[in-house]
């Protein structure tokens, strides 16, 4: 039975409900003839419920009732007035026999858990049978509440990995709300929605590493380009791109996509872009990296184990208010421990909220299927298929205490294995600040009187020839020449004009000509945008600029207006049963407002690595022509979700930090 309805139904149908009275006909969902649940709205008038909606939709690019052209992201949430009006439409209790009570639809699910009895002797009996975890002991614990049981066993016998017999998706089709994605790996707080759809038996393996960069000079620059940063709604800092005959290269450890969790000690997965860039870049002849890496698609099995006898096995019971919500819990693979540990709790999910799960636990079961030797996948599937409670039986090391970050995002307390196990990430700050445009632009025009021989004195870097199509920028302003004397024109500034020249859409060349030519005439007028406030100290950020060509940082350039933008098309195809293999975050939330969808991971072995084309980092501006700018996470995840074997994405690239 469904456990919030309380009736018996397919997993992805709508729930169904005992009316009392006769429902008005403008309540009436028309493909399905029930009363609305969880009502959108058509351009042209019509209402209909949200998952007879998505599934009509898959098939057809009409509206039901007038067959005017439709697709899914035209179509919003009804008013809150006619939501209102439909949750207090009065229902019956399922449960007859013992219960004969009638409340509002929106009061079944709490009157089923909290207080109708035939809904509690049937749940026993369902405990008793299905969950060998609890057998014979007392009903599962409260919301939040923790036991530790007397013998830390968990039995071997009576439940089978979730992904032995059905195949999970992270974007699910058969999510509750437009865009909602598989709890356990997504980004609720930072809206990240991985655009997956597994193959049965297969799971995405993510294992952390510990990494050894050796330097014979100090100084020598790693050559990599990072993206991300608490202050983005990347959250972490990725790995944008390696340089040829690099450090890095040479190595040939760390690939594009590769998370950075800590530097030399230091955990940097809750630190600023600027504050990550300036660890990096600290000189040394040894680097201690610790990366998260993804590893594509395996169908890989461990070897049975059994709980170690010194760590305390901990029961938690997580509520959701519906099936559609989040836990904010991400989950991994060691590469030398079998089994699934929490890599993170993400700010503001249910998990987080609750308190009681910690990172690095590993997840033994959940809701009494056996996860000794599962996969993340298998654990999401559980998860997402759970109507409400989600019962985890945890393994802790005893003892481990998740300190909170300083200022600078170090920590006193971050503990990782040597050997390639995950470390234990340390709670982040709740009034962390969270992604807003911080770099800040102002347009300036100088103009200079100077000798015809006299030379402007700076040297730029950008141009739409460039790989990344950027605006011409001042690299350096020497300190001869009447720029340097007027000291208005500054490093990093973008410039936009000279003598009315327009120098927007200039290669360099074509710049460089165009700056020359200018300068031979006795006066000069140039205007530029130039940053305002970035936060970040320059002398954190010079350490070793001898060793490479100086570049703004790729945080300055989110700020730029957009008609300096050069979008460009890229045509991702994929076969009928593979994923997109991308993640993205960002789009609109009402508390932080209006968000860009940036691009956060890129899975091996999918059509978007097989590309090439697609970076982490990269911000999408549009889906096959349609605007994104103002669109929510759950707006933008069915509209990709309903291309089928073609895609195209309009990007803005920016060239990430070079380190």
């Amino acid at each position: 039975l469904c456990c919030e309805c309380g009736q018996a139904h397919p997993l992805l149908d709508n729930h169904l409900y005992n009316f009392q009275d006769e429902v008005d006909d403008e309540l009436i969902c028309h493909i399905c003839l029930q009363p609305l649940l969880q009502p959108m709205d058509t351009p042209c008038g019509h209402t209909y419920c949200f998952k007879c909606l998505e599934n009509f939709m898959q098939e057809y690019n009409f509206c039901p009732m007038d067959r005017k052209k439709l697709s899914f992201q035209q179509c919003h949430k009804s008013s809150l007035l006619v939501r209102n009006l439909l949750d207090k439409l009065i229902v019956l209790c399922p449960f007859k026999a013992e219960c004969q009570q009638t409340m509002q639809r929106c009061e079944l699910e709490a009157h089923l858990h909290n207080r109708c009895p035939g809904f509690k002797k049937y749940k026993s009996e369902l405990q008793r049978k299905k969950n060998p975890i609890s057998k014979g002991k007392e009903d599962p614990p409260a919301k939040g509440e923790i036991n530790t049981p007397k013998d830390p066993e968990v039995p071997a016998g009576g439940s089978s990995l979730v992904a032995e017999s059905s195949g999970a998706a992270v974007v699910s089709l058969g999510t509750a709300e437009p865009g909602l994605v598989n709890p356990a790996f997504e980004e609720t707080e930072e809206g990240e929605s991985l655009l997956q759809t597994w193959n049965y038996r297969t799971s995405l393996v993510a294992e952390t590493t510990t990494i050894e960069i050796h330097r014979e000079d100090p100084e020598e620059e790693l050559g990599m380009r990072i993206v991300g940063g608490k202050d983005t709604p990347l959250g972490n800092i990725v790995v944008q791109e390696v340089l040829r005959d690099s450090v890095i290269a040479a190595d040939g450890r760390i690939a594009p996509g590769d998370h950075i969790l800590e530097v030399n000690g230091v955990n940097i997965s809750s630190v600023t872009h600027c504050q990550a860039v300036s660890f990096l870049r600290h000189p040394g002849p040894v680097l201690h990296l610790m990366v998260l890496q993804e590893k594509g698609f395996s169908s890989k099995t461990a070897q049975q184990d059994s709980p170690s006898t010194n760590r305390e096995v901990i029961h938690v019971t997580l509520v959701k208010r519906d099936r559609s919500e989040p836990l904010g819990i991400k989950l991994i693979r060691k590469t030398d421990e079998a089994g699934i540990f929490i890599l993170d709790l993400l700010e503001g999910g249910l998990a987080a909220k609750n308190g009681k799960l910690s990172r690095n636990d590993r997840v033994l079961s959940i809701n009494g299927q056996d996860l000794r030797q599962g996969t993340p996948e298998a654990a999401a599937q559980i998860i997402q298929t759970t109507e409400s409670r989600v019962n985890f039986v945890i393994l802790r090391q005893p003892g481990v205490q998740l300190g909170e970050p300083g200022e600078d995002g170090s920590s006193s307390n971050s503990s990782s294995s040597s050997n390639g196990g995950s470390p234990v990430h340390h709670r982040r700050r709740p009034d962390q600040n969270h992604y807003r445009r911080k770099s800040s632009y102002q347009k300036k025009t100088v103009a200079i009187k100077k000798e015809p021989k006299e030379s402007l004195g700076i040297t730029i870097g950008g141009g739409r020839d460039n790989k990344n199509k950027l605006p011409i920028y001042v690299t350096s302003v020497q300190p001869i020449g009447c720029l340097f004397r007027d000291g208005r024109i500054k490093r990093g500034d973008v410039l936009l004009s000279i003598n009315g020249i327009d120098l927007t859409h200039l290669n360099y060349y074509e710049a460089v000509s165009a700056l020359k030519s200018n300068a031979a005439s006795h006066s000069v007028t140039l205007k530029a945008l130039e940053i305002l406030s970035l936060n970040c100290p320059e002398s954190s950020l010079d350490i070793r600029e001898q060793g490479f060509s100086w570049s703004p940082l790729w945080i300055t350039w989110l700020g730029l207006p957009s008609y300096l933008h050069f979008c460009q098309d890229i045509v991702l195809s994929k076969g009928s049963l593979e994923s997109w293999g991308f993640s993205i975050v960002g789009g609109f939330e009402e508390s932080k407002g209006n968000q860009p969808f940036f691009i956060k991971t890129i899975v091996p072995g999918t059509p978007a690595f097989r590309d090439r084309k697609l970076k982490c980092g990269d911000e999408i501006v549009a889906v096959n022509g349609v605007p994104a700018i103002g669109m929510s996470n759950s707006e933008l995840i069915p509209m990709l979700k309903e291309q089928r074997n073609k895609v195209t994405l309009t990007v803005v690239s920016w060239p990430g930090s070079l380190v």
